[in-house]
């Protein structure tokens, strides 16, 4: 029977060893390519960070050779980089093609399209106020989304197991909450006594609404059974809520989460960009008004960066919670 596995398993084996490194290679080619364009054609501007970006570049294409070799001894890291290899490849080809259109040919025009040297420069060089507004809206987005999960959960979960509470709830819930949080920005600012306190509240209204709504329909969608069941062996009311309900919906919770992150990181966005004197949001305006559009962009790569690896971290959170669908829900 092991001589027999062993033929069955020999051909799969010799069939898809022999790919991954080629990947590889074919990706370290593409930063190889893309650093020797970047060092030696000429450009049409003046790039201080050109030599840098070519040296990151080449380091890329002469490590990804080395690392296929490695594959099989790297774990995690080398099945990662065996499924990441063709996107590597792309990436170098997307990198590529930005430079030749913008520095090397100037086939968009400066400054609004600005080559990716200019972005690293804005990275290396404009960091400590960069680091500064990304902590600002870290500070206001968790605080806001914070308060706004906390509050619809409660609303939820009270509107869906009550039926007094959805009757006087339900009704202002439908009128509020379809409305857009960033309609409320002119009474919110005339309102709250600073723009950091309207801020958070528009963020917190954002993120309020569709949690809310999803709690309650998870508590309202639990199976009668389950607290039959739970009323048979005595239990009491606030078991049967807090052990049955509340368990019951959390899948629903967590769909309501993940609304709320996006909704309440675009009103954060508006927000600091009308109001705030600090955050991302202010930082593109900034960069906008003097037409700094490297700074521009580079901003927007944090955003999407930050907003996607805090999705992410919900998303890990949502798996270890419940862990018996994990792998349902897919980021």
């Amino acid at each position: 029977m092991a001589s027999l596995t062993g033929v069955v398993r020999a051909p799969a084996t010799a069939q898809h060893l022999p790919r991954l490194p080629l990947r590889v290679l074919a990706a370290g080619a593409a930063w190889s390519a893309l650093a020797a364009a970047t060092y030696l054609l000429p450009e049409e501007g003046d790039f201080p960070y050109t030599a840098a970006f070519a040296g990151t570049a080449l380091v890329l294409g002469l490590a990804l050779p080395f690392a296929s070799a490695l594959c099989s001894q790297l774990g995690r890291f080398g099945a990662s980089l065996a499924h990441w290899t063709p996107w590597l490849a792309a990436l170098a080809a997307g990198f590529l093609a930005w430079e030749l259109i913008t520095a090397k040919f100037s086939l968009l025009p400066m400054p609004f399209f600005p080559p990716p040297q200019a972005i690293l420069e804005v990275f290396l060089e404009d960091g400590p106020k960069l680091g500064g507004s990304i902590l600002a809206s870290l500070k206001l987005l968790l605080g806001g989304y914070l308060i706004g999960a906390a509050l619809g959960f409660a609303a939820g979960v009270a509107i869906g197991w009550s039926k007094a509470v959805g009757y006087w709830a339900h009704p202002v819930l439908r009128f509020v909450g379809p409305l857009p949080a960033t309609a409320w920005l002119p009474l919110a600012f005339f309102v709250f006594p600073s723009s950091w306190s309207a801020s958070t509240f528009l963020v917190a209204l954002a993120t309020g609404f569709p949690v809310t709504v999803l709690t309650w329909s998870g508590v309202a969608g639990v199976n009668k059974a389950y607290f039959d069941v739970a009323r048979t062996l005595g239990a009491s009311q606030s078991f049967l809520v807090l052990r049955v309900a509340i368990p019951g919906a959390l899948p629903h919770v967590f769909v309501g989460l993940f609304m709320g992150l996006g909704g309440s990181f675009a009103v954060l966005v508006v927000a600091e960009m009308l109001g705030v004197k600090s955050g991302l949001g202010w930082y593109l305006q900034w960069a906008q008004g003097w037409a700094a559009y490297a700074n521009m962009y580079a901003a927007l790569i944090v955003m999407a960066l930050m907003c996607s690896g805090l999705i992410t971290l919900l998303f890990a959170f949502r798996d270890r919670v419940l862990s018996w669908q994990k792998g349902l829900v897919q980021w």
